[in-house]
């Protein structure tokens, strides 16, 4: 893990101004940069789309590589290929289908086992937070993975601000549902809301973040806007989107994915390469863009040092 903790920028500095308040207009204009990469899946391509970068990367991620010295994956890679069923099934239907989203004004419901619940203006969540880069690896079940510059603040700082109680065990957390801005759901390809959640450790450990960015910039639409859930050790469908609410439970929640298929996805979801999904190996990823980018997975996607000890004495192939 690489952190960075630049000075506390506010939104309307990192992006320019006439972008910054019309927002729709940059998630439209930012969802692809430079077209004709040579790369793998068609889909990480915006050129066909008639989509342009508008947005200049800022110069500090010029030379950003993670601790294990690898290489960012580009802005276009990382806005053009992605999951979000909320706006559709294939990996280019988030960045296609977004436009009509709107990440602006927001407030997060928080509530469940403690002190201070109620509903929160997320300006005036941010307002209190330390912000910061952060480089992770995205890590997906399909056996694909990204390098990408996070930008947000420990989930664990917004979890202290509530004070949660001694009864809570777990953080569920939420998706909006608002099907005439996000066309997957009006089709019952999952059951929505999206459901998510982490055990209080899990929540709490600093690895864990809540971003509201990448590559310094607004989260587009189709990354999640305007709140998102990063846990770095764990798979991608952990990563919850546009987050509505959260809860502090006592009970293990049932998220999305284990509702949907039991068989095949589990509560945990950390990166295992010695737990195959039922229909493929997961001893190996695949680095996006191209098909011959292929590394051997790591236990816990590389954090292991960090994270092991959250599990010890747990059978990691039954709790997966």
């Amino acid at each position: 893990m690489i952190i960075r903790r630049p000075a506390d920028i506010p939104s309307s500095e990192i992006t320019p101004e006439s972008v910054y308040v019309n927002r729709r207009h940059f998630i439209k204009a930012a969802a692809a940069g430079a077209a004709g990469l040579a790369i793998g899946p068609s889909a990480l391509s915006g050129a066909e789309h008639g989509i342009v970068q508008s947005q200049e990367i800022p110069a500090r991620f010029a030379t950003l590589r993670s601790e294990m010295d690898e290489e960012l994956n580009s802005y276009t890679e990382v806005t053009t290929y992605n999951n979000f069923y909320e706006f559709g099934l294939a990996k280019d239907d988030p960045y296609k289908n977004s436009g009509d989203f709107n990440p602006r004004p927001w407030t997060v419901t928080i509530g469940g086992h403690c002190n201070k619940p109620g509903e929160y203006e997320l300006d005036d969540l941010l307002s209190g937070m330390t912000m910061e880069d952060r480089v992770y690896r995205l890590r997906c079940v399909e056996a694909w993975s990204m390098v990408i510059p996070w930008y947000g603040f420990q989930l664990s700082s917004l979890i202290n601000r509530v004070e949660p109680t001694g009864d809570a065990k777990y953080v569920v957390f939420k998706t909006v549902v608002r099907p005439e801005e996000m066309p997957g759901q009006r089709r019952p390809a999952l059951n929505w809301p999206y459901v998510e959640g982490l055990r209080m450790d899990e929540a709490m450990h600093p690895l864990t973040l809540m971003a509201t960015g990448l590559y310094g910039m607004d989260l587009p639409n189709q990354n999640g806007a305007p709140l998102r859930l990063v846990v770095p050790w764990k798979y991608g469908f952990k990563g919850v989107k546009s987050i509505v609410s959260m809860d502090f439970v006592e009970e293990m929640p049932l998220n999305t994915w284990k509702r949907q298929n039991s068989n095949e996805y589990g509560f945990f979801a950390n990166v295992n390469p010695n737990v195959s999904h039922p229909r493929w190996s997961q001893a190996r990823e695949r680095r996006l863009p191209g098909a011959f980018r292929n590394f051997d997975t790591m236990m816990f996607n590389g954090y292991a040092d960090q994270v092991q000890h959250l599990y010890a004495g747990m059978d990691l192939a039954r709790w997966k």
